[in-house]
């Protein structure tokens, strides 16, 4: 792609900055970060990757996600080569296996992605879902990891309101900085009651698959009549339109992955759509807010 003019930079990148989603230890985050599920495991694709990645950073969307997990371990090599000499200018975000957050194992697990990205500490490291290790347990590790200084912070990731409400009630379980889920217009079950607990907690939601995957996870969503006729008033895609509206209220984080910086581009450009209230119904009125307790969406 053609390099993006500088004045264009700026604008995108000082958008991103006003009105940041706040961390309950004050850390001011983008409402859009960048996601790196499914990175990194093509190497023909790998220099793109890294140069999108970089990119996002220097408009503004510094926050990035990925975990051990991904490409068991491929993302996070592929993270670090991308961070190299500007590494404190991004937020990095990784996740544990549940099998690897006890106490016996989840300082090791630590260990390897900090040398797989390249660190010496996470900004933030999150329980990837939960497994069979008590919550207690895996927040024990978690502060001792902080007293060590590998972690600044840590928190979870597709843990349902039960979970949350479990984790809230254990001593220095309130430091769970976020709550990383599942969450676009086309599965709204977390706003029944899985959202105003973490609001009220002051803990932000970090979504994953904002665009539904392309939409491939919620059918008929982009070609929605509605998400459309929106998306043509504000001339963008319907897949921009989607993230200002995970990132309508500021109190979430939207992680869209992108492998292309023309991708990085268009996620970015969403930060300017202002959605209306009428916008807001219209949308309601073809994807409804739930109504009732709904399983936690996971991928």
């Amino acid at each position: 792609m053609a390099i993006m003019d500088e004045n264009e930079i700026v604008k995108i990148r000082s958008a991103l900055s006003r009105q940041p989603v706040l961390l309950s230890d004050g850390t001011a985050l983008p409402r859009m970060g960048q996601g790196t599920w499914l990175i990194g495991d093509d190497s023909s694709k790998r220099n793109e990757e890294i140069r999108s990645i970089r990119l996002g950073v220097e408009l503004g969307m510094n926050l990035i996600d990925t975990a051990e997990m991904y490409g068991e371990g491929n993302s996070e090599l592929l993270v670090g080569e991308a961070i190299k000499g500007i590494r404190d200018d991004v937020f990095i975000v990784s996740k544990v296996y549940p099998h690897n957050a006890g106490i016996n194992r989840i300082a090791k697990s630590c260990e390897a992605s900090l040398k797989r990205l390249g660190t010496d500490r996470l900004d933030l490291y999150l329980l990837h879902w939960r497994g069979s290790i008590p919550l207690s347990e895996t927040i024990e590790g978690m502060e001792r990891l902080v007293q060590e200084g590998k972690i600044a912070r840590w928190g979870v990731s597709n843990l349902d309101t039960a979970d949350m409400k479990e984790l809230l009630s254990y001593d220095k379980g309130a430091h769970c900085m976020t709550d990383q889920v599942l969450y676009h217009l086309g599965s709204r079950g977390i706003e029944y009651d899985l959202l105003p607990l973490l609001k009220k907690h002051k803990i932000p939601v970090m979504a994953y698959c904002p665009l539904a995957q392309a939409g491939s996870l919620r059918r008929g969503l982009i070609d929605n009549k509605t998400v459309k006729a929106i998306a043509l008033k504000y001339n963008v895609t319907p897949y921009q339109l989607l993230l200002a509206w995970c990132i309508r209220e500021g109190d979430v984080i939207a992680i869209p992955k992108a492998s292309s910086e023309e991708h990085v581009v268009d996620n970015a450009q969403a930060i300017f759509i202002e959605l209306t209230e009428k916008d807001i119904e219209s949308l309601a009125a073809e994807f409804p807010k739930a109504s009732r307790k709904m399983a936690l969406d996971i991928v």
